[in-house]
């Protein structure tokens, strides 16, 4: 259905309830859409970051961070990511949701370059690493994951997705003061290896 298919008269259809009861509730379609975005955050949050912040800080973290992403994708395959359908959705449509919508992107994007950041000062990845551009890199793997995965229906997808992911971060770790072993990611380990 994605966010714009959101409406006071479907809610009201779906749950049971008049919509004069939904519309008190919400007060308009667009707090609906806002408050579903807000919902999705919340529980993103809890699925991936809150439990990634339990590892070490550093690498560790990192990883966690991207294993809890795919993980994430890998139960959205059939109902989508709103980060992601929302993006396409209200990319040129300025208003409310599309700024919520945004800033809860821009906050997870802050949450990814600050574990980065933590990685370099641990000497996990090398000092002149971007983490801007890093981030960019690892969200432009779960934007290819999310598209094979449910758009093309690859059954390979994450496999590729952690491969991926090793790939950057070894890019980034070589020549690190303290790097850690290579420990590639969970389904990675029984991939082809990755020349290091």
């Amino acid at each position: 259905m994605g966010i714009e298919g959101l409406s006071i008269g479907a809610l009201a259809e779906v749950t049971g309830m008049s919509k004069s009861g939904v519309f008190a509730h919400f007060g308009s379609r667009e707090e609906l859409q806002i408050s579903v975005i807000r919902e999705y955050h919340a529980r993103f949050e809890e699925e991936v970051f809150k439990t990634a912040i339990q590892q070490a800080r550093g690498l560790p973290r990192l990883r966690a961070l991207f294993e809890n992403w795919v993980a994430k994708v890998a139960t959205e395959i059939d109902s989508g990511c709103i980060y992601i359908s929302g993006a396409v959705e209200f990319d040129d449509r300025p208003g409310p949701v599309r700024d919520a919508l945004a800033g809860m992107v821009v906050t997870w994007h802050t949450s990814l370059v600050r574990a980065i950041r933590m990685a370099i000062e641990m000497g996990h990845l090398r000092a002149d690493t971007d983490p801007m551009q890093m981030q960019f890199e690892i969200h432009g793997l779960i934007l290819s994951l999310h598209h094979d995965a449910r758009f093309l229906r690859s059954t390979g997808a994450i496999e590729r997705a952690r491969v991926a992911f090793d790939r950057v971060v070894q890019y980034y770790a070589q020549g690190a003061p303290n790097p850690l072993p290579y420990q590639p990611s969970t389904a990675a380990a029984s991939s082809a290896p990755v020349s290091r």
